[in-house]
């Protein structure tokens, strides 16, 4: 067969397919076009998902005949000139226009500045009319119709209108937050008007703008350099966490990317801190030298290579986990708007109920009669402090006052204990509730961390070992990394082919559940084993064996152990969520507490 030259149409068609997946992938590569032309103000209007209709209007500095004329022609660009590596705009293949006017009827209206008026050209098919006169404001309006109607079988891979709509908007969300100086305007037939109002250099209020004025009081600032690359933006704290990354935004020399490499780092930084399932709200943006990094890996140019990954992802990593550690600790805003929608409207005074004749029995005010009879145990303690022996209590117990000056703390003054777990405490201008096991767990686990990067962890010798029975293959796992496991003080010897002797536990722990602790042990391992060994998991063992060794649910404090618990929260990094990232504690504020009883 022989070798012929495509036409201009089908090469074109061809790039289409590349750049050009759907109505998003038009609008992304409209905005970028109206960005590097300087607009300030960018409208977009779409009807049918973007299918229908596209339609993108800027104040740039617009065309004249002659750039529109080449405008619609392939690798025809003003943005670079001999070299792809000190790329500075958000376009610069020249692809876009041709390629949606290959596939689409695409009319361009635009007028110069100094210009007395405008012109257009219109492309159907990839059929080029010729440029007439029309009237125009300055800058440029891009219109799209009938996407794909030359290639009618890239419409069968369309979603719905709804989602194209939706893919729309997420792509004008990424541009806004990366140029909070413009004002964006995304309307149209098939949607409610979206509009961002330009808020200058203030990037913290563009992102409340569109992540959600929550967003501003759950970010945790960032700002780290290394080397010759720096990383900018806001990351939220981990209690502040979404079902899906979604809320996940990067940007890399002002360009929105969606890279693998950068999502990843966001996941492993806040490893331990998010529960399973849950993403956090970060917004990034690395700006380094062009020469350092591709943005010509892919057409789409969402993905970007750059030359030093390791050093892009240490600088990622380490930068958020300096910032959770220094403000991370806090709990979410959101969990006092969670807990006041808990108050549900219902609730039915006491004289519109059924009335009982009031006895001792009867009343809601019982006088307290402590319990006995429950032997007491070694409990496990945290830094130094060791923890109280169990007791039975009421399931309200109500604790004396401690001094005013502990109430000036962050984490208040502990003031009662509900349900044996709950932690009531008094802060200056509202309240903090307190689950006292997952606050505990990771006060333990933290302490553990730390001692691992200095020495092995102190143990306490079993009189009688406890003897674990468990399939053979665990078994085998468990006695590969047994060097390993007696760093954290866990001491085990095979004991039978399908047994496990504990011998030792990790002092710091107390009474541990070693029944569960070796079986979920096991799992972990069967499922994290590699060459390397547990070194790089070890810290996701001393989690496990925090939550197995820390404080229980049930157990009752004196007013003394739970400020101490407190006060120890305020200075442990990530004590406001546990190891599995649910928060460790709620704060309500006393204007929240007022509008509950609509005093304000």
């Amino acid at each position: 067969m022989a070798i012929r030259q495509l036409s201009e149409t089908l090469i074109n068609q061809i790039a289409a397919g590349e750049v050009i997946e759907r109505p998003a992938s038009a609008a992304k590569e409209l905005i970028e076009n109206a960005l590097d032309a300087g607009a300030t103000r960018i409208e977009i209007a779409t009807s049918g998902g973007g299918k229908a209709l596209l339609r993108v209007s800027d104040n740039g500095s617009g065309m004249d005949a002659a750039d529109l004329e080449l405008a619609v022609r392939r690798h025809c660009t003003s943005k670079i000139s001999e070299t792809l590596e000190d790329i500075r705009t958000l376009g610069f293949r020249g692809e876009a226009l041709p390629s949606i006017g290959s596939v689409a009827k695409l009319s361009i209206a635009s007028r110069r500045r100094d210009s007395a008026g405008g012109h257009e050209i219109a492309v159907a098919g990839g059929k080029i009319a010729h440029i007439r006169p029309a009237a125009a404001n300055p800058g440029t309006i891009v219109e799209v119709r009938d996407l794909f109607f030359a290639t009618p079988a890239r419409l069968k891979f369309l979603k719905t209108e709804k989602a194209e709509a939706g893919a729309i908007t997420e792509i004008v969300k990424r541009m806004a937050i990366a140029f909070p100086a413009v004002r964006f305007v995304l309307s149209g037939s098939d949607r409610t008007t979206l509009e961002f109002p330009a808020t200058g250099d203030d990037h913290l209020a563009r992102m409340a703008q569109v992540l959600g004025k929550e967003f501003r009081d759950n970010a945790i600032a960032l700002d780290a350099v290394r080397e010759e690359i720096s990383l900018t933006g806001f990351a939220g704290v981990p209690t502040f966490n979404r079902g899906n990354s979604a809320h996940q935004y990067a940007f890399v020399n002002g360009r929105p990317v969606q890279d693998k490499l950068i999502l990843s780092a966001i996941r492993g930084a806040y490893a331990e801190t998010i529960p399973s399932g849950r993403h956090p709200v970060a917004v990034l943006s690395i700006t380094l030298d062009p020469a350092l990094v591709d943005v010509n890996v892919h057409p789409a140019k969402s993905d970007v290579r750059f030359r030093d990954p390791g050093l892009v992802r240490g600088l990622i990593v380490g930068a958020i986990r300096e910032a959770l550690a220094r403000d991370g600790s806090r709990a979410a805003t959101t969990g006092a708007s969670d807990m006041l929608r808990s108050f549900r409207p219902g609730f039915q005074p006491q004289a519109q109920r059924p009335q009982a004749p009031w006895s001792a029995e009867t009343s809601p005010f019982r006088p307290y009669q402590p319990a006995t009879g429950l032997s007491e145990r070694p409990q496990a303690s945290f830094d130094g402090l060791s923890m109280p022996t169990a007791r039975a209590e009421p399931q309200f117990s109500p604790q004396p006052a401690a001094p005013e000056a502990t109430a000036r703390y962050p984490l208040g003054a502990a003031r009662a204990q509900i349900h044996a777990n709950y932690i009531v405490a008094q802060t200056e201008d509202g309240l903090v509730i307190v689950d006292q096991h997952a606050a505990h767990e990771r006060l333990v686990f933290e302490a553990m961390r730390k001692a691992l990067h200095s020495k092995r962890l102190a143990s306490q010798v079993l009189l009688i070992p406890e003897i674990i029975d468990i399939p053979e293959e665990d078994c085998d796992r468990l006695m590969q990394h047994a060097a390993e496991l007696s760093e954290l003080g866990l001491a085990i010897e095979r004991f039978g082919p399908g047994a496990i002797a504990v011998r030792e536990t990790p002092a710091m722990l107390g009474e541990v559940d070693a029944h569960g602790l070796i079986r979920q042990l096991a799992d972990e391992i069967a499922e994290w084993d590699t060459a390397s060994g547990l070194s790089a998991k070890l810290e996701y063992v001393a989690a496990t064996m925090a939550c197995h060794g820390s404080v229980r649910s049930g157990r009752r404090l004196r007013p003394e152990e739970m400020n101490a618990l407190l006060r120890e929260m305020e200075v442990t990094p990530g004590s406001g969520q546990c190891n599995h990232g649910r928060p460790t504690y709620i704060e309500l504020k006393l204007s929240d507490i007022e509008r509950l009883f609509g005093r304000s």
